[in-house]
């Protein structure tokens, strides 16, 4: 059989069932039973494997009670990302590659019941007055949403997969990111509370590095963090409150900003604030958090290099205070931010992680960086397959005032 002949028999057997069957009134697992029973019906004395049985049965109950066509990529581990273009284009991720899938959705009615099945779920909307939307699906993973006439080839999506297993620095060493050595000295660094920022480019790892650092958090600390969507899983943190920004409805009221959380969090007694992602006005209301006390925060930005970041904040902060003087904005990156780590996607799809840096502070106009680790390729790297490591460099750490308070006497 095959694939216009098996979709001709799911669209025939999902028309018998959603007229013949009281969906309403049935419970999963029921709905479940009488599609197989169905299924074996239709297909008497019709050749068909197993494989394409079990998929006919998945696919009819999915597209009434699941997400259809994402139910069976969602549930497939290797794919890490998915890009709906309409209802005919479905790309994905895996290992690094994109390639295009030869399955489509039946409709674009379709795949807008789908959207509106996802987005109801975490109590979020969206239409055509309200046409993007950013939510997660239930198992965490994060999903971007725009609607036509926004997106001229049809409803677009993007779902970026939820690992389901916490990421470690273990797994970071595993891969290659990190070395044993620097990830106990990044250890050390969390547990003496520097304010920490993790910056890289698009797809580079910044969540996933995030993640594998904040599970270094003491266990016994009060923990706030504050995302877009929910996706971080910080384990074995008794005292962890967890809020999601939430867009305005349809009336243009009620939407909750990252900055409204930040400024919300102060007040409940933080000991850190971890913050998924800056991207405007509210990397004020961070650094002002950094610098009041809340010391040993987490945070990601977009950004091409460790300088880069920091002409981003400052571009952000002035979106968030348009009159502030570039000088006293400077001054308190200078003093709020202790470390940035720089993460990259290399030529070869690998994700390494290139800079570790000091922030040591203002002088003449300038934020003064001091570099403590630095990727460097050895003569094994090719055009295809990026060889190196991450080396010290020479320079001695310069701000060690937070690990003597917190009596590590080790050097990093």
């Amino acid at each position: 059989m095959d694939f216009e002949q098996e979709q001709a028999i799911v669209s025939e057997i999902k028309r018998y069932v959603t007229e013949n069957l009281p969906l309403s009134k049935m419970e999963d697992e029921e709905l479940e039973e009488q599609i197989e029973e169905i299924v074996a019906q239709k297909l008497q004395g019709i050749y068909c494997s197993i494989d394409q049985r079990v998929s006919i049965v998945q696919q009819v109950y999915s597209s009434i009670r699941g997400f259809g066509l994402l139910d069976s990529i969602i549930s497939d581990d290797t794919i890490t990302e998915v890009m709906i273009n309409g209802p005919e284009n479905v790309f994905i991720e895996q290992s690094g590659r994109l390639f295009k899938l030869d399955k489509q959705f039946e409709s674009q009615r379709r795949l807008e019941d789908i959207i509106q099945r996802i987005v109801g779920l975490a109590g979020r909307e969206v239409n055509q007055a309200n046409p993007i939307c950013d939510t997660r699906l239930p198992d965490g993973s994060r999903v971007n949403v725009v609607l036509p006439p926004i997106a001229l080839c049809g409803p677009t999506v993007t779902i970026r997969k939820f690992s389901k297993t916490p990421m470690t620095i273990e797994k970071l060493i595993q891969y290659g990111s990190i070395t044993k050595e620097i990830a106990d000295k990044l250890q050390l660094l969390v547990k003496a509370k520097y304010n920490i920022f993790i910056s890289g480019g698009t797809g580079s790892g910044k969540t996933t590095f995030l993640n594998a650092l904040s599970n270094y958090i003491p266990k016994d600390e009060r923990v706030i963090t504050i995302e877009d969507s929910a996706e971080l899983q910080i384990t074995g943190v008794d005292n962890l409150v967890s809020l999601e920004t939430r867009n305005a409805n349809a009336s243009g009221a009620g939407q909750i900003t990252i900055r409204d959380l930040i400024k919300s969090s102060l007040r409940m007694r933080p000991e850190r604030i971890v913050v998924g992602e800056v991207r405007g006005g509210e990397a004020l209301d961070m650094l002002q958090a950094m610098n009041t006390g809340h010391d040993g925060s987490l945070s990601t930005g977009h950004a091409n290099s460790t300088e880069d970041m920091l002409s981003r904040l400052e571009t952000m902060v002035l979106q968030g205070a348009a009159g502030l003087p570039l000088e006293a904005i400077r001054q308190q990156i200078a003093s709020a931010v202790d470390i940035i780590i720089h993460l990259s996607r290399l030529r070869d799809k690998s994700r390494k992680t290139m800079e570790i840096t000091e922030v040591v502070g203002y002088e003449n106009g300038k934020i003064i960086l001091n570099p403590l680790y630095v990727f460097e390729e050895d003569e094994n790297s090719t055009l295809e397959k990026v060889s190196g490591s991450l080396n010290r460099t020479k320079n001695a750490m310069k701000n060690d005032f937070k690990l003597k308070l917190a009596g590590i006497k080790t050097e990093i």
